[in-house]
């Protein structure tokens, strides 16, 4: 399944997790921000990353994934949303197909990512896009109006370290 467009709507809620994704940075993490959307388009919760205290496992969205497992009915999660600022690690889009959730809204795809970060060590885990690893999630994104932005937090962040 191809990734959408962001919509005018959905641009609303992603320039909010590019600030959150701000937010993680100046607290020392590195800059993602997710926030989960009910179906009448109510943010039901908001998180950004929290690896800096060394839990790599600590991604908004797995968090907000978690979050949902216990406070969202099994049958409303398949038509809440949610956005993030950088399109889900293979781990976070496990954990988003397990809980049932609907749709993700991204800023940065995973192919802007490493392009952004290309002179950084790779990472445990492949950088496998979302629809490889959970392939029936309907998904929007990348929002070419948020790149520069989000280039630009993490550059910061790998010039941190």
């Amino acid at each position: 399944m191809e990734p959408t467009p962001p919509t005018a709507d959905d641009l609303v809620h992603l320039r909010r997790c590019v600030q959150l994704a701000r937010e993680a940075l100046e607290a020392g993490d590195e800059p993602f921000g997710s926030l989960l959307v009910g179906p009448d388009g109510a943010v039901l919760r908001e998180d950004r990353n929290r690896t800096g205290g060394g839990d790599q496992t600590r991604h908004p969205e797995l968090d907000l994934a978690r979050w949902a497992a216990a406070h969202v009915p099994a049958e409303v999660r398949p038509r809440c949303t949610v956005y993030t600022s950088g399109e889900h690690c293979p781990m976070c889009a496990a954990g988003h197909a397990w809980v049932g959730l609907g749709r993700i809204v991204y800023a940065g795809s995973t192919a802007q990512l490493g392009q952004w970060r290309a002179n950084e060590p790779a990472g445990p885990v492949l950088p496998l896009p979302i629809g490889d690893v959970a392939p029936g999630v309907p998904l929007s994104g990348p929002a070419p109006e948020l790149a520069d932005e989000l280039r630009e937090l993490h550059t910061r962040a790998a010039a941190r370290g």
